[in-house]
């Protein structure tokens, strides 16, 4: 989301449709092939079940991402990433271990995974808490309203972590063909990326249409506009596609311990890249020292869930 606040003179339907092409339609395909020539034969081996479970996973995830946008858009880089991942991590966490517990789970790692989610929460609330200044200098935007629309989001988002976890069968087949066992997850965010790509550019067509917001892209500097929002879009695919790949280097309890350190990380570099670009300047000095807290428990949680997945392999 970074480079958003470098585009000028467009309305936030402007950059969001660039990036929806480029992050939810373009890169996965272009991933894809280049890693997987085969991709389509995997498709043929999958059953209709499978395929059906992960564009259901996707769709949801995509009303998320419609809703992601709009929480950044209304409380900033730094306390939308905080409420929206926060609320992410837990539910893409906690559902793949209560559906399909690995082997040999046990109490001790069942209060440890909890200990690491809770403080990870509290991480999350004193970020949020600390962001309460904002409320003053929303300009007739509410932060309650803003803070309501990313829990939302965070709680659709978890659905993409669901459908990389529920898709397995379509990693597998990438895998008897051939694939190396760290790129065949490229072969499911094609698949999962779809729905994401119709709901973003969808609802930005609508947005386009219904403010008359297209003719910003005549505008002058409108190319700058776009290379800025490709970059997003660029950036995003190449982050989800690493955790493919390291949620499998993980072992077992990749997809729900790693789901937990990329939100985690992601909050963490959300609210550096914030207090960077001064979304916190005419901050107190209380809530940046509480924002500071906030993200001290992020680190805490994530060495936390480090060391179980080393208990557990």
């Amino acid at each position: 989301m970074a480079p958003s606040k470098w585009i000028r003179g467009w309305a936030w339907e402007n950059y969001w449709l660039i990036f929806a092409v480029t992050a939810y339609l373009i890169s996965p395909w272009v991933l894809a092939f280049i890693t997987i020539p085969q991709v389509f034969d995997v498709y043929a081996r999958c059953s209709p079940s499978v395929l059906v479970t992960v564009l259901v996973f996707g769709t949801l995830w995509g009303v998320g991402a419609v809703t992601f946008g709009l929480g950044v858009d209304a409380l900033g880089v730094a306390l939308g990433f905080a409420v929206i991942l926060g609320v992410a991590t837990v539910g893409g966490t906690l559902i793949p271990l209560i559906t399909a517990p690995p082997a040999n789970w046990n109490m001790n790692l069942s209060l440890l995974t909890g200990a690491a989610l809770l403080l990870m929460l509290a991480g999350v609330a004193v970020c949020s808490l600390a962001g309460r200044w904002k409320e003053k200098t929303a300009q007739g935007r509410s932060y309650t309203r803003g803070v309501l629309i990313c829990a939302g989001s965070g709680i659709l988002s978890a659905c993409g972590n669901l459908g990389f976890n529920f898709g397995a069968e379509v990693t597998q087949h990438a895998q008897e063909l051939g694939v190396a066992s760290h790129l065949a997850g490229n072969a499911l965010w094609t698949l999962l990326t779809l729905p994401l790509f119709a709901w973003n550019a969808g609802y930005a067509g609508i947005l386009l249409k219904k403010n008359q917001t297209s003719k910003n892209y005549r505008k002058p500097g409108a190319g700058r506009g776009i290379v800025l929002a490709a970059l997003m879009g660029a950036m995003w695919l190449a982050g989800m596609s690493l955790y493919g790949v390291g949620a499998r280097l993980l072992g077992p309890l990749g997809p729900s311990l790693g789901w937990a350190m990329l939100m985690s990380g992601m909050v963490i570099v959300a609210n550096l890249v914030g207090l960077g670009t001064g979304e916190w300047s005419g901050a107190p000095a209380a809530n940046k020292r509480q924002l500071a807290y906030g993200l001290g428990l992020l680190m805490i949680s994530i060495a936390l869930l480090g060391i179980m997945n080393g208990s557990k392999a």
